[in-house]
C-alpha cells in the first residue's frame, strides 16, 4: 500500500520546476522576481523531495509502525514546506506580469490550503491502528485515496506560478530546478519504484 502513496506523491505535481530549454528574455523585473522567490523556495522544494523519497524508500511490506512513522513525518514535512512556500510567494511580492497580484494571492491561498490538507493526512495516519494488520491496510487505502485528491490542489497552485513568462523565468533559476533527495549518511541506495498498482496481498505490511 505504501507503493500507492509513493506513486501518488511522485506522480503529483510538487513545487519543482524542471530546467526548460532555451527561452526568450522576458525582462529584468520578471527575472528578478523569479530569483527572489526561487532563492527562498529552494530549501522547501528540497524538503518536499526528501519527504517524497521517505515514502518511496519505505518498503510496502514494512511493519505497520514503520510505515506509519514514515508517512506521518513525510506529510508533516510537506505541510511545513507548503506553508513556507506560501510565505516565499508573499515575500516576493506581486510578480510583474498581467494579473500579477491575483496570481500571487491565488498561489498563497492554494499553498496554504494544501498545507492544511496534508496536516489532515498526518492526523489520519497518526490515528491508524498498527496492532491490527487488516485495519491498518484498510486505513492506509483511505489515506492514499485522500492523497490523490490533494495532488489536484497542488497542481492548481503550481500552474499559476508556472504560466507564461513567469514560469519561463523561474525555470532558469537554480533554486527552482528539480532537486534530488538529500542523501542520508550510511543509507543504502533506495530501491527502484514504479506506479504499478499493487494488490493487498503484496502491499500489506508485516504484522
Amino acid at each position: 500500500m505504501n507503493k500507492k502513496l509513493a506513486a501518488a506523491l511522485s506522480g503529483g505535481a510538487v513545487l519543482v520546476l524542471a530546467l526548460s530549454g532555451c527561452s526568450d528574455d522576458k525582462g529584468d523585473k520578471v527575472n528578478d522576481w523569479a530569483k527572489t522567490f526561487c532563492d527562498q523556495a529552494q530549501p522547501q522544494i528540497q524538503k518536499r523531495a526528501d519527504a517524497n523519497q521517505l515514502i518511496i524508500s519505505t518498503a510496502a511490506d514494512s511493519k505497520p509502525v514503520t510505515i506509519k512513522a514514515a508517512d506521518s513525518k513525510a506529510f508533516a514535512d510537506i505541510a511545513a514546506a507548503d506553508r513556507a512556500l506560501a510565505k516565499a510567494v508573499e515575500s516576493a511580492g506581486a510578480p510583474p506580469v498581467d494579473n500579477g497580484e491575483k496570481v500571487q494571492q491565488d498561489a498563497i491561498k492554494e499553498l496554504n490550503a494544501t498545507a492544511v490538507a496534508y496536516e489532515g493526512l498526518k492526523k489520519q495516519v497518526d490515528a491508524l491502528d498498527t496492532s491490527n494488520q487488516q485495519k491498518f491496510a484498510d486505513g492506509l487505502k483511505v489515506v492514499s485515496e485522500n492523497l490523490g485528491k490533494i495532488q489536484n490542489m497542488d497542481q492548481d497552485a503550481v500552474a499559476k506560478l508556472q504560466a507564461g513568462e513567469l514560469g519561463q523565468a523561474m525555470a532558469k533559476q537554480p533554486g527552482c530546478q528539480t532537486p534530488s533527495a538529500s542523501p542520508k549518511p550510511g543509507a543504502p541506495a533506495s530501491p527502484k519504484t514504479d506506479s504499478t498498482p499493487v494488490t493487498k496481498s503484496t502491499a500489506s505490511p508485516k504484522p
